[in-house]
């Protein structure tokens, strides 16, 4: 029998969901599911931030970008970038233009929040405080990322569920247990460098 406090244990750490504070910022991670930029939108119309970050190009592992996930019929333009599909969505969910500042030539989580640091540094914006909205499952490792890439800011994680894996679930199919052990194996391998040039 599979001890069930590894899941819990795994669960807690992956799975981070804070309750949204009026912030600075939104900051998103790159992604292809409307969910993300729509709860951004919605907490942007509600007064938590000024500024929505959105980032990112076409994955390192494609040549192109993958498509819209869900809404299609709604989310129908020819975005070749995670940015620019994020940057619809706002635009169709209220959001104006003068409060976005997209980032669209970063590959991958890291770069997305490095990246999105280049922006914000160019745009002469200060940022004490952000909400970060990513998948769940994503949850941990964007947090360690845009933690790195701005180390003076407070930041909250309020996540969005996508292809239907939650805390409570993510074991009990193969698409959610390869998703969150994936992301438990890159939470420790993306990260050997950062921590021996920290205490060596």
């Amino acid at each position: 029998m599979f001890n069930g406090r590894i899941i819990k244990d795994i669960s807690d750490f992956i799975f981070i969901s804070d309750a949204p504070i009026k912030s600075d910022a939104i900051f998103l991670p790159g992604g292809s599911h409307p969910s993300q930029p729509e709860y951004a939108a919605e907490l942007y119309r509600n007064g938590y931030a000024k500024w929505l970050i959105p980032s990112g190009g076409v994955s390192v592992k494609r040549d192109k970008w993958p498509g819209v996930k869900a809404k299609q019929d709604i989310y129908n333009g020819d975005y070749q970038t995670d940015c620019e599909f994020f940057t619809d969505v706002f635009l169709k969910n209220g959001v104006p233009e003068s409060a976005i500042i997209g980032e669209d030539k970063s590959g991958h989580t890291r770069d997305n929040a490095f990246m999105s640091r280049e922006v914000v540094d160019k745009h002469g914006i200060e940022i004490r405080t952000a909400l970060i909205v990513c998948k769940a499952f994503h949850a941990r490792r964007c947090l360690m990322l845009y933690q790195l890439a701005f180390p003076e800011v407070e930041f909250r994680v309020c996540p969005v569920v996508c292809y239907g894996t939650t805390k409570d679930n993510w074991y009990i199919t193969e698409y959610g247990i390869d998703r969150v052990l994936g992301e438990l194996a890159r939470c420790g391998n993306q990260f050997i460098e950062d921590i021996k040039s920290y205490l060596l």
